[in-house]
């Protein structure tokens, strides 16, 4: 996640490009730290964002590969208040979840799409946490992602990872969802912020505290 969308969850308002205004959290200072980091598994587009339209990015640790994602260091407050938000809950839930997850490695609030929290493992002693859909990505259809939220993850990438363009798309166009949906010229001229709105990126194919959030590029809807 770009570090100027995380701050959107934390202090509240609406990200540009985007339909929805985050009442943000009880405590909206910045993280104490971010850290680049992989994980099992990776990241697939479907759904419709009601915040961005298109796809929505999600985790699946059982998928092969690495997923490139983004630790902050939030405590346990800030990141159930950024999980109530993703969950279009109030701030102030409940974190019983986030122990549960902890624990157990999962750990689900409902049938929602962002409903589900899980800990894909520790950094420095500190559990990561993540939320994502309780469904697998083989188990519902892949959708492509708006050109502003997927702009907005290559962002992320480029921020989070130091990543160039070649790599970014590269990335990108393996996505389920992004693959046969985006091709490789939209991609680059979406990074190079050449890229228009209206389709011109679809081919004619178009498809001390909680630890280490792990925000994926990938980010929620």
């Amino acid at each position: 996640m770009h570090a100027a969308r995380l701050g959107f969850y934390l202090a509240g308002g609406c990200p540009p490009g985007g339909r929805r205004t985050y009442p943000g959290c009880r405590d909206p200072r910045p993280p104490r730290r971010t850290v680049p980091v992989s994980l099992p598994g990776g990241v697939y587009f479907a759904g419709e964002s009601r915040a961005w339209t298109g796809g929505m990015a999600f985790y699946d640790p059982a998928l092969p590969g690495e997923a490139a994602a983004r630790a902050y260091l939030l405590d346990v407050g800030q990141f159930a208040d950024v999980a109530a938000q993703e969950m279009y809950r109030e701030p102030g839930a409940d974190a019983g979840l986030i122990a549960e997850a902890v624990a157990t490695g999962r750990a689900t609030l409902g049938p929602g799409r962002y409903e589900t929290l899980l800990c894909p493992g520790r950094l420095d002693g500190l559990p990561l946490l993540t939320f994502t859909a309780p469904w697998a990505a083989s188990e519902v259809p892949w959708q492509a992602p708006a050109p502003a939220y997927l702009n907005m993850i290559a962002r992320g990438l480029r921020e989070s990872h130091g990543w160039d363009a070649d790599r970014i798309a590269q990335y990108l166009l393996a996505r389920p969802g992004v693959a046969g949906a985006w091709d490789a010229a939209a991609v680059a001229a979406l990074l190079a912020g050449t890229h228009r709105r209206e389709g011109a990126g679809l081919t004619t194919d178009g498809r001390e505290g909680a630890g280490l959030t792990t925000d994926l590029p990938e980010v929620p809807g």
